[in-house]
């Protein structure tokens, strides 16, 4: 079974939490756009670009220490 990652994000009010399967990341980043450009959603593309940079980091760390 593959490792169950999360995301999440607080803004004002509204909570986002992501939870995904490891190697279904692009599905994740799929699923922001969508939601970023649904009319009237608080969710918009700056979030979708931070939540984006947060998973980049993590698969960054985690390659770096397979690597290393």
């Amino acid at each position: 079974m593959k490792e169950i990652r999360q995301l999440s994000l607080v803004k004002g009010p509204e909570r986002y939490v992501f939870r995904y399967q490891a190697g279904h990341e692009a599905d994740v980043i799929d699923a922001f756009a969508s939601l970023a450009s649904e009319t009237g959603s608080e969710f918009d593309w700056f979030d979708a670009a931070v939540l984006s940079y947060q998973m980049g980091r993590r698969l960054e760390m985690e390659l770096d220490q397979v690597a290393g």
